[in-house]
């Protein structure tokens, strides 16, 4: 969702070559194949199929293959978007190879270094050439950590971009028939972090929550492949999740969980793109966490941070229900055209390489 608009203009531009690299760090089909299809993204030139592990391997693995590329290839820059291991690991081996590098979603942090996410920001941040800001706390941050204000340019949101982009293509799925739900009469949840699903007893809590909160509206859960090793290893927690109004399936194409995002009472997620989308689509969101590296969308966005116990989450679900349409603002320049910044940004610099 960050790099297919980018990607698109690339492609259409008379001076660029893009070539486009899937590691492979997501794999599952629901969660990779299914985006690429729907992004109308191009097949990509290099599939490194790296797959789930350790976070030093799947890093290593990443870095070995994407180094034969650049060699190969010999690009003038490389741009990586977010904050997953695969950022780090191609920005680290382009430096490494004197290629310049572009890092789309600058800036953003959480102060929370148990976050690997966090790792990943900093480091890319700290040897990127082109750093493109979202949210005006990226700005601030990246002064504080001493990066020249040269390298900063403050952009907007990409995955705003394709949100603008393929709402309509959202508006015609048929979603919510599949589920039997109405729009507004249900709540949307999406858990993947580790410290919400490898930890039984905080997955016990939110399951809990859940089972409360599913006597009042129905509840669509799309499981996360790190999710669903917990449900597979546990088998009392299967218990909690059984009742009709608690849809349970596998990771959903983009268009559908933007229709269901768009439609949603509210959203109750871990994941840092979810809060910001829900901010755009001006739907309430729950992110179960202590801290956010997105804090525009609390500050005038719909995201609230929820402390993890069942109380609190019930709590905070029942009060949206009784207020759904609370004041909200959308950030300034998540507007659709950040690519377009970016590419403008880019040519200009980099014409004449």
């Amino acid at each position: 969702m960050k790099v297919a608009p980018i990607h698109q203009l690339l492609v259409e531009h008379p001076v660029f070559n893009p070539i486009l690299v899937h590691t492979g760090q997501h794999y599952d089909k629901n969660m990779s194949k299914v985006f690429f299809d729907e992004l109308n993204l191009s097949k990509p030139n290099y599939y490194l199929g790296v797959g789930s592990d350790t976070h030093a391997s799947q890093t290593a693995k990443i870095m070995v293959e994407f180094e034969k590329i650049l060699i190969k290839e010999k690009p003038d820059l490389v741009i990586v978007a977010g904050d997953v291991n695969s950022t780090i690991a191609c920005a680290l081996v382009a430096v490494k190879l004197n290629i310049k590098v572009a890092h789309i979603e600058s800036g953003l942090r959480s102060f929370d270094r148990t976050m690997p996410e966090e790792i990943n920001r900093i480091l890319t941040d700290s040897i990127s050439d082109y750093l493109f800001v979202t949210e005006k706390s990226g700005l601030k941050n990246l002064k504080n950590e001493g990066v020249s204000r040269k390298k900063v340019f403050h952009v907007g949101n990409t995955m705003i971009d394709s949100i603008f982009h393929f709402k309509d293509k959202a508006d015609q799925s048929n979603i919510l028939d599949r589920f039997n739900i109405s729009r507004k009469e249900f709540a949307l949840i999406t858990l993947h972090r580790p410290s919400n699903v490898d930890d039984k007893g905080s997955f016990l809590q939110i399951l809990n929550a859940l089972n409360m909160i599913q006597k009042k509206i129905d509840i669509v859960f799309p499981i996360h492949p790190r999710t669903k090793k917990m449900f597979e290893n546990v088998v009392s927690l299967k218990k909690i999740v059984s009742s009709p109004k608690i849809h349970l399936c596998e990771p959903l194409g983009y268009c559908d969980f933007l229709k269901l995002m768009k439609s949603a009472v509210v959203v109750l997620t871990d994941s840092g793109g979810i809060q910001e989308e829900t901010t755009a689509l001006k739907v309430p969101c729950l992110t179960l966490r202590t801290s956010t590296e997105r804090p525009i969308t609390i500050e005038i966005g719909t995201n609230r941070l929820v402390e993890l116990t069942s109380k609190k989450i019930i709590e905070s679900v029942e009060e949206i229900l009784s207020n759904p349409n609370f004041q909200s603002a959308i950030p300034p320049l998540w507007d659709g055209n950040a690519s377009k910044r970016i590419l403008d940004i880019l040519d200009e610099n980099l014409n004449g390489l």
